[in-house]
């Protein structure tokens, strides 16, 4: 094994605090009120869909931000927030690319970087990740993922893309994530897998505490992987 390439959004980062936060400091002032953590929820579970059209072909592969940005859009419009111009609209988009990490992962970074290449293998765009990680203060050795492949996961040329792009062969790299079914789709396109629980991720105990698929390394933190490669 030479490189670890990572899901980044609730694998790394707790999304749901994050844009909750975000999204309340941006919009309260203006004089909206509501649950957040269900506001986040809402935007986030336009994510998928909003990708399958893609992965299907019913649209162009574009930017996580586009996406973003057009699921904002239909969560305002069903909570009847219409009024939301389109300066805070820009600016609440941009809130995916400040999200907080977990607290142990700068530290596992650090560990695991000593051993292993380490690389994004998400979602979101190359701009997305190196605002991320200038956020969080992360040092990658190379940005990859869904604007290499020009297609989203879980399609296999967006995890074999990302192996590539670091001179590695597919069985060389390591897909890290908090989610079965992104470890389950890396495993068919040929690489290892390790599971990092997240049981909070969706909220409290809404999220994964175990892998629901063969992984080939499984832990409770990035922190415990790192100990399981010994690093």
């Amino acid at each position: 094994m030479k490189a670890l390439v990572f899901d980044v959004f609730g694998t790394l980062v707790d999304w749901r605090s994050s844009i909750a936060q975000q999204a309340q400091k941006t919009l309260s002032p203006l004089g909206f009120e509501t649950d957040w953590s269900a506001f986040a929820d809402a935007w986030r579970n336009e994510y998928q869909p909003a990708m399958e059209r893609v992965r299907s072909g019913q649209r162009s592969f574009c930017k996580l931000d586009v996406l973003h940005r057009d699921n904002l859009d239909i969560v305002l419009s069903r909570m009847g927030w219409e009024s939301v111009n389109e300066a805070t609209r820009s600016h609440l988009t941009l809130a995916w690319h400040h999200l907080d990490a977990w607290p142990e992962v700068n530290q596992a970074l650090l560990r695991l970087r000593k051993k292993y290449l380490l690389a994004p293998c998400s979602n979101g765009h190359i701009a997305l990740m190196v605002n991320l990680a200038r956020h969080n203060n992360w040092h990658w050795d190379a940005i990859t993922g869904a604007e290499i492949a020009k297609d989203y996961k879980p399609q296999a040329v967006v995890y074999q893309a990302s192996a590539d792009a670091l001179g590695c062969l597919w069985a060389e790299t390591t897909m890290v994530a908090a989610h079965s079914s992104d470890l389950e789709a890396a495993k068919e396109a040929g690489l290892q897998t390790a599971f990092i629980a997240r049981p909070n991720e969706c909220g409290v105990g809404l999220g994964e505490s175990k892998a629901t698929t063969p992984v080939d390394f499984e832990a409770s933190d990035l922190n415990n992987l790192a100990d399981l490669l010994e690093c």
